[in-house]
Parts: structure tokens; sequence; C-alpha cells
């Protein structure tokens, strides 16, 4: 089973090098940064010379794109190369309707779709060790579930088409809330004489340990918002939510003041910086 990955970027590097050394046939990629593609052809991917060469020879196409009009543009693009036989993967982080509407242009030339967004960031992507939330019927899950493990090492069936990119939205609307309550809380534990570390060991002690405060306490501590996953990218999938939770009618005041915070980052010029960043806008707040 032949594998094309479209979409090197700072995940799908990582995921597709991953594909590249475990799986045991022919891995082609392509990325419009040529210095990317470059990279992979060195750890064993075979260069593709554009999207539509790349789903022709494959088997099994995955994307891992940054927003809806890039994942919509690829398989369009690829649309005449698909037919029975043919399994598309979409991994990347989009507006659930368009999604859904991907899903419904690919299955009717008879090839079967996927949408398989992933969880964590950089660090678990280079071990292997990504969460994937998967969106298909269940014998194509069955199917796809070993490629997915090349990549991931918690993978879980959400439902049909939708489901997973669904689920991808609602897990970073949490990590958002959390992450907001981890900038307060620990901007006000500063002030009050606290420093960071301290305050995550404290926290660890009670219910509010978290992931987030655990993984980015010496970022914050330095700082060094170097990029895993950035502030432009969360931007995305926040306004994501925001448009979801109005589409269902569904409250979410918590939600939209990560979505302002997150416009304010984007107004000073931290898009390009890790998420983590979003700090330096509750730092900068006034009464």
């Amino acid at each position: 089973m032949k594998i094309g990955f479209i979409g090197l970027g700072i995940m799908g590097e990582s995921m597709c090098e991953n594909i590249v050394k475990k799986h045991n046939d022919t891995v082609y990629c392509y990325d419009m940064i040529a210095a990317q593609v470059e990279k992979l052809a060195k750890v064993g991917a075979v260069p593709a010379a554009n999207n539509v060469e790349l789903a022709e020879k494959s088997d099994v196409i995955i994307s891992m794109v940054p927003k809806s009009e890039h994942s919509r543009a690829v398989y369009t693009e690829i649309l005449p190369k698909l037919g029975p036989g043919k399994i598309c993967i979409d991994m990347s982080t989009i507006d659930p309707s368009v999604s859904v509407e991907i899903s419904e242009m690919v299955k009717k030339t008879g090839a079967q779709f996927a949408d398989a967004p992933v969880v964590k960031s950089k660090p678990a992507a280079i071990a292997g060790k990504l969460g994937i939330y998967a969106g298909c019927d269940e014998n194509l899950y069955e199917t796809i579930k070993p490629i997915l493990l090349y990549m991931g090492e918690n993978v879980i069936r959400m439902g049909g088409n939708g489901k997973g990119i669904t689920m991808k939205i609602l897990h970073n609307a949490l990590v958002g809330q959390i992450q907001n309550g981890v900038n307060e809380v620990s901007n006000l534990a500063a002030i009050c004489g606290i420093d960071i570390q301290t305050f995550a060991t404290a926290i660890s002690y009670g219910g509010g340990q978290n992931f987030y405060l655990d993984s980015k306490k010496d970022v914050i501590e330095k700082n060094d918002f170097t990029t895993a996953f950035s502030v432009e990218n969360m931007n995305k999938d926040v306004h994501i939510c925001k448009k979801l939770a109005e589409e269902h009618g569904v409250p979410m005041p918590g939600e939209m003041n990560v979505v302002r915070v997150y416009e304010k980052a984007m107004a000073d010029g931290y898009g390009k910086e890790d998420f983590s960043a979003t700090i330096k806008v509750v730092r900068e707040e006034k009464a």
C-alpha cells in the first residue's frame, strides 16, 4: 500500500518521517516548499512533482495543511485522480462543515475519506506519540488505524465524517480556556511573589494540576516562546469553535474571552510565536 503525504510543515514533516521509517512500502511526499521535500527525501520519502502526481501514484493520500481553504484546494485539485481503491485522510485542523463538504466530494468518486486531526505539538509529532481523532465509517477506521498508529499512540474513532475534526476543535477550545486560567492565575501569583516553578509544584498537589501548566512552566519562566504550536494556528481554531457554537446556538462566554485574548495576541504581533505567548497579553492588561 503506497502512501502519499501532502503538507510538510511543523507537524507534517515529523508525521511523514514517522510513516517513512515505519511503513514497508513507498511513501511519496509533496510540499510547496522544496526544502521541506528535500528533508523528507533524505530519510527515504520519494518526492512527487505536485499533488496530482502524488495522488495518482498513492493508494492512501494524507493531507496536513493549515486552513480550510487549503484542504478544499488540495482535494479539488486531485479529484480527477480519485476513485475506487483510493483512501483520503485529511489530518488538517479545519472547519467541520468544510471537512464534511470535502468528504462528500471525495466519496462521489468512489474513494473513501476520513478526517483525522491530531492533538499535542511538535515533540509528540517527532516521537510518534500524537493523539488522533478519526471521523469515518468503522470499516475504514480498521483499515487506516495501523497507518495512524505510525504517527500517534492514542487513536480513537469519534464517529462518521466530521466528528474527528469536531472533537479536535472542542479539544483546543478547552485547552484555550485552561491556558487562559493558567495565564491569569500564574500572573497573579507572580505579582504576589510566587514564582512559576513553585506555583506549578503547589498546583500539582491539588485538583488544579493540568498538562498545559506542567508542560509550559519552563517556557513561561524563561519567556522563550519558540514555536511548537503557533498563536496564529490556535487563533484559527478558537475562531472555528466560536463559529461552531454560534451555529448551534450555544453560549460559551469563557471561550469568547479566549477568542478576545487571541485576537489581541494577533494584533500585538505574536502570531508566529508559540501559543503560550498569550501570557504576554494577560500580563499587559490593566484593570
